[in-house]
């Protein structure tokens, strides 16, 4: 069975707007555990601009399932995961210019740098991921640098998404995944998966859990936030292979 980690934070994207503290990441992530999600994702970028540090703090003490926190593969950002200790950490690109995370880590050119940075957080007993493009080399790079997991970028495939471009995009994370399992790897999937792509994605051995962010709270702004993770949770129960 596929699990399910929330994104939520386009819910601090929210509050941000208009600055004071509604909506609060914090409450959203109690509503998403109350609902049936198995994870919580959150990612504290450079410049801050959704999850603040408050958050991380509050949810590491508050909640009840599991925190992913995303994060570059700053001196900055793992003195706070050493200090806050997340159930995992996902290690992803950060541009300060981008609106989301737009590919996955270059393992491939800087596979001693992320080699060494791992240790201390693994010995710490966190959980690591790299969030990488569904490419071969890539995923060969990732194990040797000992992470338990890579997270497949999904991105091509959301966007290639019923084009006659998505059978290409689509084999490329099956044959990723194929790898990345015969290497040792667990595997994750994330970036603009949504309520109509998801199920195709769920047909890849090996998936540990999908961490969608973006469709769930834009749907949560019509149905709220409970039946918004609801009904993806019945989709990832109901139409996984495996």
């Amino acid at each position: 069975m596929v699990t399910l980690g929330v994104n939520i934070d386009h819910i601090a994207t929210i509050r941000n707007a208009r600055g004071g503290n509604e909506p609060d990441p914090v409450s959203a992530a109690a509503i998403v555990e109350l609902s049936g999600g198995d994870a919580i994702t959150v990612h504290l970028r450079e410049d801050r601009r959704h999850i603040k540090d408050r958050d991380v703090k509050i949810l590491t003490n508050t909640i009840k399932t599991r925190l992913n926190l995303e994060m570059a593969a700053t001196e900055e950002m793992q003195k706070i995961a050493l200090e806050i200790k997340p159930y995992s950490v996902t290690l992803v690109p950060e541009k300060r210019q981008e609106l989301t995370t737009e590919g996955g880590l270059d393992v491939v050119n800087h596979k001693e740098y992320h080699k060494e940075y791992l240790k201390p957080l693994l010995e710490a007993g966190i959980i690591v991921s790299l969030f990488i493009d569904p490419d071969l080399e890539q995923v060969k790079a990732s194990a040797e640098t000992k992470a338990q997991f890579i997270e497949l970028h999904t991105g091509r495939y959301a966007e290639n998404f019923d084009t006659p471009q998505e059978d290409k995009a689509f084999q490329d994370l099956k044959e990723a995944a194929e790898l990345a399992v015969g290497l040792g790897l667990k595997i994750n999937a994330g970036h603009g998966l949504n309520y109509q792509n998801v199920k195709r994605i769920l047909s890849i051995p090996g998936m540990v859990e999908l961490n969608i962010g973006h469709s769930i709270v834009s749907r949560a702004v019509f149905t709220g936030l409970d039946k918004a993770v609801k009904d993806m949770k019945y989709l990832l129960d109901n139409f996984c292979k495996f």
